[in-house]
């Protein structure tokens, strides 16, 4: 699917989100497979579907807002950065400006300097102040007025438009009263210049605070945005050169230094080191690597120099799409955010009308004096209602929490996944890959001498060595799992391995063939009776202690007769029981669903905690499992790995695939741990449940900020307190809400994560 991102700078309230999606939902009335999702955080547009990138913007113009299409996500971050740090120092200035003229005019008054118009000398020196608030309004306040007048050519209203009504307001009636003070009935006389100049100042102060503290919100993808290099070593016929990264083709070979950067996604050619992959995975250690494994861009080599041959190009790199998988959930919508948006499309035009009709009803029966009154009420109205922090609510904390993820090594899909999560009362896990580390090692092996008896390996034993020789270059022929154990011995061993003069593979019980002269039949029980070996049940009290400890046994018997027995089990990760007793701990229901046999499936269960086990099962039984429990009222979370898992990933409330996997398990997930382990499991319900209560906190706060600012605006204290709400103190509250919101959703990137955080 195509997908378009455009940068919005002057995007800047939840009424410019909702116009923006209302023309692309406009759009795609006249276009089918369009899907526009706005972050108003970081000022994004992300567009999927059939549209061409002109378009889009075009689409976006048309309410209004100028956009540019973002190509190069590192140099856009750079761009991003380098602007708003410009557009903090401008609004640090516009705030300084403000408040300089702003301060001083309030203080005159407080310290009984005279405020009114009530002779030449007055309109004199108050004619000049208007003047120079006019300039400051311009100077400070320009950008509210140019964005006021691209949203009224478009016949919309936005915030911009309220903070322009409410200051002008205030200004125009001060000048009115300068130039014709004689229309006014003494007691009406009032000028209100500094209230102008000061309500710019603070709004610009909070918008200034607000540009830093989202800095820190979108550090996560900024950081990631830095793994990317712009640099390689090209290795050449002429040598080696230094390329810039878009110069790079497929198949090119790169030389990678001790402490250099991986450019591309690659394989290793030639060489080993060992390479720091936590900055995607989250995994501490360092991992070893050799010829033939695959390296991932932004990764840090050791010491080691890795020759490695380019795979993915800089759009396809697994770095490139987990930035575009985060940045893609931090544009997504929550189900709890959606109310705010049916709000905000009305939120603008209902507060003018609330603002005109509270500010007559105090000039047509308010006490004296009515035109001060009401132009009072109009101007705090306006500002105290603007719907910042109402737009930034839901938002702000989605991007926190998914950065925070991201740096977890937990790729979170979109944000409806994040509300579920929170949610979430019974945890499916796979076996193999999930629990266990999905690769089967061989632990115990067994010689049967010629009498019958069984006897532990002696690794001098030469017939030891020379059988195992035969069976591995026999598995090597094999795609079952456990063949790749026993190549892995092998080559622990050193062993050369045979050419098979013959092979035969038995679905679903082993293989047979012949080695150096000798037939073999490697298996399961069933093989063996099978063929006709005797003397099975002799090793019944063996075969059933492995059985306990969730062993397989592979029957190897040569020339008709039984001769070794192999056990092969897939070692439980290691932190896999802590992970299972931090989920019981915060009360959810874990289950082991698995398609290996039932004795296998309840061992590795026991050692790890879980007590309900659920085996022997097809993918399309795991699904129905999956189905089943939903049915019980539970709200489950599935956490698999393999092919086999794709149906019930996609059923369960929540998906979760552990990144070492497959690829379809991973597309299929809602969620993906990129280092496989399973300790950051009760991190991220944890993570989905303190996130949900900081947006419940910041949208409470949003709605009860305008809720009760809006009537004190509008005067419904006056008859208690005989005092109206400054414009000043409006316009300070206004800005202070904004911070107040991105404040508390910053608090997410610190907030300590363990299995006891209470429920939302």
């Amino acid at each position: 699917m195509n997908s378009i991102t455009l940068y919005v700078p002057t995007m800047n309230c939840a009424s410019c989100v909702a116009k923006i999606e209302r023309a692309f939902s406009a759009l795609e009335q006249k276009k089918s497979a369009i899907n526009a999702r706005v972050n108003l955080a970081d000022k994004q547009v992300i567009v999927e579907g059939e549209i061409c990138a002109q378009l889009a913007i075009e689409t976006i113009a048309s309410v209004g807002y100028a956009s540019e299409q973002i190509h190069d996500v590192k140099r856009a971050a750079q761009v991003k950065a380098k602007e708003e740090a410009c557009e903090y120092r401008t609004r640090i200035i516009q705030f300084l400006l403000g408040l300089g003229l702003g301060i001083p005019m309030m203080i005159w008054g407080l310290l009984g300097g005279e405020m009114m118009v009530n002779s030449p000398a007055q309109q004199f020196g108050w004619g000049v102040m208007g003047v120079i608030t006019l300039l400051l309004l311009v100077t400070t306040g320009g950008h509210f007025y140019k964005g006021m007048w691209r949203s009224l050519k478009v016949g919309s209203a936005n915030m911009d438009t309220l903070i322009v009504l409410g200051t002008s307001s205030a200004w125009l009636y001060s000048m009115v009263v300068v130039l014709l003070p004689d229309a006014f009935p003494p007691s009406a006389r009032h000028v209100y210049f500094e209230a102008s100049v000061m309500i710019l100042g603070l709004i610009n102060l909070g918008h200034a605070l607000e540009l830093r503290a989202k800095g820190k919100t979108s550090e996560a993808v900024q950081r990631l945005v830095g793994l990317q290099s712009t640099t390689a070593t090209k290795i050449t016929d002429t040598g080696d050169i230094e390329v810039e990264i878009a110069e790079i083709k497929l198949g090119d070979r790169l030389r990678l230094k001790p402490g250099g950067c991986v450019a591309l996604d690659g394989e290793v050619i030639e060489g080993s080191s060992t390479i720091n992959e936590s900055m995607l995975t989250g995994e501490p250690l360092p991992v070893n690597k050799v010829t033939g494994d695959l390296l991932s861009a932004g990764t840090v080599n050791g010491n080691g120099t890795i020759i490695y041959q380019v795979t993915a190009g800089l759009r396809d790199t697994r770095l490139a799409k987990i930035i575009d998988l985060v940045q893609q959930a931090q544009t997504s919508k929550l189900p709890i955010g959606r109310l705010t948006d049916k709000i905000s499309a009305y939120f603008v035009p209902a507060v003018v009308l609330i603002a005109m009709i509270a500010s007559s009803i105090w000039y047509l029966s308010g006490p004296a004096p009515q035109l001060s009154h009401a132009l009072i009420v109009l101007t705090s109205v306006l500002i105290i209602a603007c719907p910042c922090a109402l737009g930034l609510a839901t938002p702000m904390s989605i991007m926190v929490s998914v950065g925070r993820a991201a740096q977890m090594g937990v790729l979170i899909k979109n944000g409806e996944a994040l509300q579920l999560a929170s949610k979430v009362t019974c945890v499916v896990l796979d076996k193999t890959g999930t629990i266990t580390q999905g690769k089967p090692s061989v632990t115990d092996v067994m010689i049967i001498s010629k009498s019958g008896a069984a006897s532990e390996v002696d690794d001098k034993e030469l017939a030891l060595q020379q059988l195992f020789t035969r069976v591995a270059s026999l598995e090597r022929y094999s795609e079952h799992p456990l063949a790749s154990a026993v190549l892995e011995e092998a080559k622990v061993r050193e062993l050369v391995l045979l050419e098979p003069e013959s092979f035969t593979n038995v679905q679903g019980k082993g293989i047979l063939g012949v080695v150096d002269g000798c037939s073999l039949a490697v298996g399961n029980r069933s093989l063996m009776q099978n063929e006709g070996v005797s003397g099975l049940d002799r090793f019944d009290a063996e075969i059933s202690q492995f059985s306990a400890q969730a062993k397989t046994p592979v029957y190897i018997a040569e020339n008709g007769q039984l001769s070794m027995i192999i056990a092969v089990t897939d070692p439980i990760k290691a932190d896999a029981k802590a992970s299972m007793t931090a989920l019981l701990q915060s009360g959810k229901r874990v289950v082991l669903l698995s398609g290996d046999n039932i004795h296998t499936a309840k061992a590795v269960a026991t050692q790890v905690g879980i007590k309900e086990v659920i085996a022997e099962v097809l993918p399309e039984q795991k699904q129905a499992h999956i189905i089943a429990l939903q049915a019980e009222g539970e709200v489950v979370a599935m956490v698999g790995d393999g092919i086999n898992d794709a149906p019930a990933l996609v059923s369960a409330d929540v998906g979760i695939a552990m990144g070492d996997g497959t690829q379809v398990a991973i597309e299929s997930a809602d969620l993906t741990f990129l280092s496989g382990r399973l300790s950051v499991l009760a991190d991220t319900f944890s993570l989905a449940r303190v996130s949900m209560r900081n947006i419940k906190q910041n949208l409470f706060g949003a709605f009860i900020y305008n809720s009760l600012g809006i009537p004190i605006a509008a005067g419904v204290l006056f008859p208690f307190t005989g005092l109206l709400l400054s414009p000043v103190i409006a316009g300070g509250a206004m800005a202070l809400s904004s911070l107040t919101v991105v404040t508390n959703a910053n608090r997410l990137r610190y907030v300590k994560l363990n299995s006891s955080t209470p429920e939302v």
